[in-house]
């Protein structure tokens, strides 16, 4: 039987104690947003949790109802183009927002329009933010978009705003200008908020490690992850005290997808607790095997 590290790595973060609690943290967020400011307001967010609100206000069924079913075509879309262990991730974190959202009581907060659309956009935010931090997503909107703009040319961000600008036309006809006027306050809050939670919302990220065990991380990334690297030639050392020490060594760049990053980063910890690393956010890219099998 073979065996794959990579897989490995990946199921065991599923069930990691950070993730679970990042994850529920997230939910239970994400569930007092809802619960305590949108819903009893008739306010409504941008991506899938807004469409979802959006069908509560039409037909009076429950929001986690729509909330599951809308996101599974789009965490299979995640299965085939991110991988096994991210739609897994988001599939626990959506059903168990469906759950929560179900069971769990919340009072209504604030009945203040202007305080709804701040609070309510803060509480989604971080439930949007600590969920991707543990793993996977509640809205499937950016898979999608990520999905979608290979086939377009257009950044995550444009077809996400585009289809948000759609949602607050609808939000606009349906339910009056003055309730889509504060969706907009309420979702460009949960995007700054989860900006905060998550190291950066751009769709590429580019990651720097610099280790004395070069071989084994460029190893991990490029056979278990599947991820192309760059390799530049440079120098550790040169240290306060020691200045005139240093050894020759190997930078390794990878370009990766925002969703994968945090996995990446904890794999290479275990192989390499000595690994330096940091990110740089990438608006585009060009070109070689990042525009043939985009970080999949």
């Amino acid at each position: 039987m073979s065996h794959n590290p990579k897989e490995e790595l990946s199921f065991k973060s599923i069930f990691s104690l950070k993730s679970i609690l990042f994850t529920l943290t997230g939910v239970f967020f994400a569930t007092f947003a809802i619960k305590g400011f949108m819903i009893p307001n008739h306010f409504l967010d941008g991506g899938i949790l807004g469409i979802a609100i959006l069908i509560h206000e039409f037909y009076h069924i429950s929001v986690s109802i729509p909330l599951v079913l809308l996101n599974l075509p789009f965490i299979l879309i995640g299965y085939r183009k991110i991988g096994k262990a991210f739609a897994i991730h988001a599939l626990i974190a959506v059903v168990l927002l469906g759950v929560v959202m179900q069971f769990l009581p919340v009072p209504e907060v604030t009945k203040d329009p202007f305080l709804t659309a701040i609070f309510g956009g803060v509480f989604v935010g971080l439930g949007l933010g600590f969920v991707i931090k543990g793993g996977g997503v509640i809205d499937g909107l950016e898979v999608i978009a990520e999905y979608t703009n290979k086939q377009f040319g257009l950044t995550t961000s444009e077809i996400i705003m585009a289809i948000n600008t759609i949602l607050f036309l609808v939000i606009a006809i349906y339910l009056g200008l003055e309730k889509a006027m504060y969706s907009i306050i309420t979702f460009y809050t949960a995007i700054k908020v989860s900006d905060y939670i998550v190291d950066g919302f751009e769709k590429l990220i580019s990651l720097s490690i610099i280790s004395p065990n070069s071989e084994i991380v460029k190893s991990l990334i490029v056979n278990d992850f599947k991820k192309a690297v760059t390799i530049y030639k440079g120098e550790r050392g040169n240290l306060p005290g020691s200045y005139n020490v240093s050894h020759d060594c190997d930078i390794i760049v990878a370009v990766v997808t925002r969703l994968e990053v945090h996995k990446m980063k904890r794999a290479i910890k275990e192989v390499d607790p000595e690994a330096f690393m940091y990110v740089q956010n990438i608006n585009e890219v060009g070109g070689g095997i990042i525009s043939k099998r985009q970080g999949h």
